[in-house]
């Protein structure tokens, strides 16, 4: 009995399974959107985080300082001629600018901050070669080359990368460290930017410290930069530290992008555009004002209200109008439940008002 008990309840999840895969399948898909999700202001998101209470404060800071205890080993690594690559989930920010600080105090230090949104990558490499130059000006072998040196801004970068390759010295002793908090930051991850990084990880006379946060980072390398230049030895050092310094640079996925910085953006975009461009734009923009829970303007009854007040003689010139504002995304498209092309405006009331009322004055 217990059995067949058994096979009947199999049978019966089996058969429940495949109904509501079935079912699953024929129902109609939601409507809904990312894009619907009601956003709150980056500001008040940001507020709600710094609230936060953060958990686990003891076990973390414990894992950190356990890292310490290989710091002397990541010295050596160094001086074998690699490069340390720091990865793993947390912000290492504070660990490897603790290791700087405590183990690398017989070299000088340079820190990049690659989750800046720029980054002077010819004003590194000159106080590097400044902070070598320092090192190395007592040293009597270098009397006849500062005599004809020029000043280091002045150089281009394969001339201070030269100079940071040591061809008129070889005392082993002279280094200069760089430090590079988020080597795949967005302003360093053009190919240009990290061809400039391996060149100076490889130079005799620096030493290279990074972190790396995203998955796919490695693909910034080639084979020749991974195992000759940056030669990385790879250290799995997650912290579980919040990313509070790195954050501060990104809007957050559930905040509006700053209302205050899209309007300005938007408003220099719409003052160097035509009268008649404006006007097509604010049709749109007082159509979204009056009908908030709208889907946007349909296209049709935007060409008809532009003819009427004489600011297109055609589709042609309306499309040409719609094709600028979409190349600086201050219009965007969709289709509402009737199946019609309708136009958006991709911000808040309150920040369409400021910018209908800044273009204008």
């Amino acid at each position: 009995m217990e059995s067949n008990e058994l096979e009947e309840e199999e049978f019966g999840f089996s058969r429940n399974y495949f109904l509501a895969k079935e079912l699953g399948g024929s129902s109609k898909k939601s409507a809904r959107k990312a894009s619907d999700i009601n956003l709150v202001d980056e500001q008040e998101l940001r507020e709600a985080y710094a609230k936060l209470e953060f958990k686990h404060e003891k076990e973390i800071n414990n894992l950190v300082n356990s890292y310490r205890k290989s710091y002397a080993e990541w010295v050596f690594m160094l001086r074998c001629g690699f490069g340390l690559l720091m990865y793993g989930f947390g912000s290492k920010k504070g660990l490897i600018e603790d290791f700087a600080s405590t183990a690398l105090t017989d070299y000088s230090v340079v820190v990049i901050n690659g989750y800046l949104q720029s980054i002077n990558l010819k004003q590194v490499t000159v106080a590097l070669a400044e902070l070598l130059m320092e090192q190395l000006k007592t040293q009597r072998k270098l009397e006849n080359y500062l005599k004809n040196q020029q000043p280091f801004h002045t150089q281009s970068m394969d001339d201070l990368i030269s100079f940071l390759d040591g061809p008129h010295w070889d005392d082993g002793e002279s280094f200069v460290c760089v430090v590079v908090n988020n080597i795949d930051g967005p302003a360093l991850r053009d190919s240009e930017s990290q061809q400039y990084l391996a060149r100076l990880a490889a130079c005799s006379h620096t030493l290279m410290v990074a972190s790396t946060d995203h998955v796919n980072a490695p693909l910034l390398w080639n084979k020749k930069m991974v195992h000759t230049e940056f030669n990385w030895y790879w250290y799995h050092v997650p912290t579980y530290a919040p990313y509070k310094v790195e954050g501060i640079f990104f809007p957050p996925i559930l905040a509006h992008s700053g209302s205050a910085q899209t309007v300005k953006t938007a408003s220099i975009v719409l003052q160097s555009l035509t009268p008649n461009a404006q006007n097509v734009f604010k049709v749109v923009a007082d159509h979204q004002l009056a009908n908030p829970d709208g889907e946007g303007m349909p296209l049709n009854n935007l060409y008809t209200v532009c003819r009427e007040r004489f600011l297109v003689s055609s589709q042609i010139t309306l499309n040409a109008h719609l094709t600028e504002f979409k190349d600086h995304e201050l219009v965007k498209t969709r289709r509402n439940s009737d199946g019609e092309d309708c136009l958006y405006i991709p911000l808040s009331s309150d920040a369409l008002q400021k910018l209908i009322h800044e273009i204008s004055q």
